[in-house]
């Protein structure tokens, strides 16, 4: 026997598929990459709590008007005309 080959251990053959799809469909979106300076840590969890709650509280409201009633699509509200006024301050068209 040779030296240096070993007989079981045969290495597999890296496939390029993985790679070649990863190519074709890359990530939407910004990259992101995190501060390191802590003064910008700081205010990157800060922006990040902030917006937690901001959408919580979003997610509240919706809840709360979901609970109230009838749900109805915005568009067909605005379909209907509302009644005209007779040349007032507020008519800008």
């Amino acid at each position: 026997m040779v030296q240096g080959k070993t007989k079981g251990l045969q290495t597999k053959a890296s496939s390029s598929r993985q790679a070649a799809k990863a190519a074709a469909n890359p990530k939407k979106g910004k990259r992101y990459v995190p501060p390191k300076k802590t003064a910008l840590v700081k205010q990157a969890s800060m922006r990040q709590s902030l917006t937690a709650k901001i959408n919580k509280s979003i997610e509240q409201q919706m809840v709360s008007a979901a609970s109230a009633g009838k749900l109805t699509i915005m568009k067909n509200t605005a379909d209907v005309e509302p009644p005209k006024t007779s040349g007032g301050k507020g008519s800008k068209s």
